[in-house]
C-alpha cells in the first residue's frame, strides 16, 4: 500500500469512529457563545479587509457551518487571503476539509509542504501546515491549521482525535480550519514568504477564541 493511500485509508477509519462515538454520545451538547465570523475586524493594522463570496456550489461541499474568506491588501505587499470554516457541531460528520485534498483538485501543483512551529503571546507554540503550491506559473504560499478550544493541530488525524476526545470530556465537538494564502514574489523563497506572512498571522492569532470558543 502507498504511503498516500495508507493515509487515505487511516483518515476513512478515523472519520468513521469518530461518527460512531459522537452519534453514541447522546447528551445534548454544548454551544459556547462566541463571535460570528463575518464580524472579524476589516481593519487589522495597515491592512484592509474585502469580503470574498463563497459561492453555492462551495458551500454545499462545505456543510453547515460559520464561513469566512476575505482578502487583506496593505498597499505594499501581495494581498492575503483569510479563510476560516468553523463547524458548531461535527456530530453529523460535518468536519473542515483539509487543503492538501481540495487545492490540488482547483489545479494547484504542490511543489513543497512542511511543518512550522508557530507561536503567539501567552500560549504554547503549535503546529502549522506550509504548503508552496503553482498554477499557471504563480507560486503561492499556503499556511494552515485546525483550531479547537485553544489548541492548534496540523494533523487531520490529530484533529478526529481531538474531536472524539473532546466530545466525552467537555460535551462539545466545535472546531475549525484557519488557512492564509497568498501569491509569492518572484524568486521569493519558501522562508522569506512566510517571513512576510507572518506579521499579518500575528494580528490575527490572539483574535482565534473570539470567534473560535476556547
Amino acid at each position: 500500500m502507498t504511503n498516500l493511500n495508507w493515509r487515505f485509508a487511516a483518515a476513512t477509519v478515523l472519520i468513521l469512529f469518530a461518527a460512531v462515538v459522537l452519534q453514541a454520545h447522546q447528551r445534548s451538547e454544548l454551544f459556547p457563545p462566541r463571535l460570528p465570523l463575518p464580524s472579524f475586524p476589516l481593519q487589522l493594522g495597515a491592512w484592509t479587509g474585502v469580503d470574498q463570496e463563497i459561492d453555492k456550489d462551495t458551500r454545499q461541499v462545505l456543510g453547515h457551518g460559520d464561513f469566512l474568506s476575505r482578502n487583506y491588501f496593505d498597499g505594499e505587499h501581495p494581498p492575503v487571503n483569510f479563510f476560516i470554516a468553523y463547524f458548531p457541531s461535527q456530530r453529523s460528520n460535518e468536519t473542515p476539509h483539509s487543503p492538501q485534498h481540495c487545492l490540488p483538485g482547483a489545479g494547484f501543483i504542490p511543489l513543497e509542504n512542511q511543518r512550522v512551529m508557530l507561536s503567539m503571546p501567552g500560549h504554547a507554540p503549535f503546529p502549522a501546515n506550509r504548503y508552496i503550491l503553482s498554477k499557471g506559473g504563480q507560486r503561492s504560499i499556503v499556511m494552515y491549521w485546525f483550531w479547537a478550544h485553544d489548541r492548534g493541530v496540523a494533523s487531520e488525524y490529530w484533529a478526529k482525535y481531538y474531536l472524539v476526545a473532546d466530545s466525552i470530556k467537555m460535551n462539545r465537538s466545535d472546531g475549525a480550519m484557519i488557512r492564509f494564502a497568498s501569491a509569492m514574489l518572484p524568486d521569493e523563497t519558501a522562508d522569506a514568504a512566510q517571513e512576510r506572512l507572518m506579521p499579518f498571522i500575528n494580528l490575527v492569532l490572539p483574535l482565534q477564541n473570539e470567534y473560535i470558543p476556547r
